[in-house]
């Protein structure tokens, strides 16, 4: 069984894709290779940061690897807060000071189309293929529900009448920007 590592910390991802996965693949954490350090995303595009992290991983460890990186894009705002998602209302990267901000920016606009987008860059034997999810939506005027993290409260998918924080976690990840690039992800890897 081939080790592939997903430069990730985050435990309910990686059992998530592990359940995707099956047993092809030995998944592994960053902690389980030995990565403590900031593994560095200071790209100005998704691209560009999902790159950096696998690239990072792939020759400082020698595993194969994926990374992923996960923006908001407001059409209205030239795509902002995009690839600054997460510290789009400062460094401390608190979400509801993010949610506040962006409804702020966005308080005398109509268009509030938005689209959740996630690119995922796999490395293996030293070839990078990169995988999409988009999904396409708008931002609410006031936040929304309980569920879910980041932006999920006021953005709502086109064809639903709900927010990403008032669907349940199977739901959102059927239809999800993330759900859908690791499902292609996962598509690719099980056909090697």
């Amino acid at each position: 069984m081939k080790k592939l590592v997903f430069a990730t910390n985050n435990k309910h991802k990686l059992h998530e894709i592990k359940q995707m996965l099956g047993d092809n693949f030995e998944l592994v954490s960053l902690r389980e290779i030995g990565c403590t350090e900031d593994v560095p995303e200071n790209q100005d595009t998704l691209e560009g940061n999902a790159s950096q992290k696998s690239h990072f991983i792939y020759k400082k460890y020698g595993f194969d690897c994926f990374a992923d990186d996960t923006g908001l894009e407001v059409e209205a705002l030239n795509n902002a807060p995009g690839v600054y998602s997460a510290r789009y209302a400062g460094p401390q990267r608190d979400s509801t000071d993010n949610i506040n901000k962006l409804l702020f920016e966005l308080d005398k606009i109509n268009c509030r189309k938005a689209r959740f987008r996630t690119v995922i860059s796999l490395l293996i034997n030293g070839n990078e293929i990169l995988f999409e999810g988009i999904v396409n939506g708008h931002i609410l005027t006031h936040a929304r529900g309980e569920k879910g993290f980041g932006y999920d409260p006021v953005f709502q998918p086109d064809g639903y009448a709900v927010s990403f924080a008032e669907m349940n976690m199977e739901e959102k990840n059927r239809i999800s920007h993330r759900g859908e690039a690791f499902r292609k992800l996962i598509t690719y890897l099980n056909n090697l």
